[in-house]
């Protein structure tokens, strides 16, 4: 499977890897569990740089589709930084605008290192909420303890 990620609850972070051609179910799973884990207020990283699709327009605006509604269900988002091949902008630009419209911070960069030093930065991480509780309260849900 070409999309790996891993969630890191004590720093805060959902960071995703695509290497290799990268299909749509694949992106709706990685969302699936993005939403499922409570993550959506950590830190993320999404790295593509090393990734390739077959997507056409309307599988990419399907996906987009589906971050939109994510926007609209209350739930805090948090700091975003996407790293992509400069090729693969012309195809993902309609799905980076959807996920800019939020007030998060987000950057797209070229370089994964860049993308991490910048979600490590105060400013990034102050804008994540400390506890579950704040997560969940933010979002007027119930926490989810384990």
């Amino acid at each position: 499977m070409p999309v790996h990620w891993t969630i890191d609850s004590e720093e805060k972070i959902f960071e995703v890897t695509c290497i290799g051609v990268v299909e749509p179910d694949e992106i709706h799973r990685m969302l699936d569990v993005l939403v499922g884990s409570n993550a959506l207020g950590y830190r993320k990283l999404f790295d593509g740089s090393q990734a390739d699709t077959r997507m056409g327009a309307l599988d990419v605006l399907n996906i987009g589709v589906r971050m939109r509604t994510l926007h609209g269900d209350g739930a805090p988002l948090g700091p975003l930084a996407v790293v992509i091949p400069a090729d693969k902008y012309p195809l993902l630009s309609r799905v980076l605008g959807i996920l800019a419209s939020p007030r998060r911070p987000m950057r797209i960069f070229s370089d994964v290192e860049r993308a991490r030093k910048w979600l490590e930065t105060s400013a990034v991480r102050r804008s994540v909420p400390a506890r579950e509780e704040d997560i969940a309260q933010q979002a007027n849900r119930p926490s989810v303890h384990c």
